[in-house]
């Protein structure tokens, strides 16, 4: 798990969930463009597997890949942020 401390800007990062996530999402991330993406609905994904998603996107899917934009640790704290509800 990546902690807050390991990231220069979590603020940052829970926006970007929020904001540009949340724009496919749903702004309360229960579902939209996307499926829903709160912590019961992505259960199913182990932290390492969800943030690589976070990078590469899905293929034949709405859903980008964001590793231009974001860092391999972004991505850990985002799927970990996801998982849980909360900042890590």
């Amino acid at each position: 798990m990546v902690s807050a401390s390991d990231i220069a800007d979590p603020d940052a990062l829970e926006h970007l969930v929020r904001q540009d996530c949340g724009s496919c999402h749903g702004l309360t991330l229960k579902g939209g463009l996307g499926p829903d993406i709160r912590p019961d609905a992505l259960s199913h994904y182990d932290p390492d597997t969800l943030a690589i998603v976070v990078l590469d996107g899905i293929p034949g899917t709405a859903m980008p890949p964001w590793r231009p934009l974001i860092s391999e640790a972004e991505a850990q704290w985002i799927a970990d942020y996801l998982l849980s509800g909360t900042q890590p």
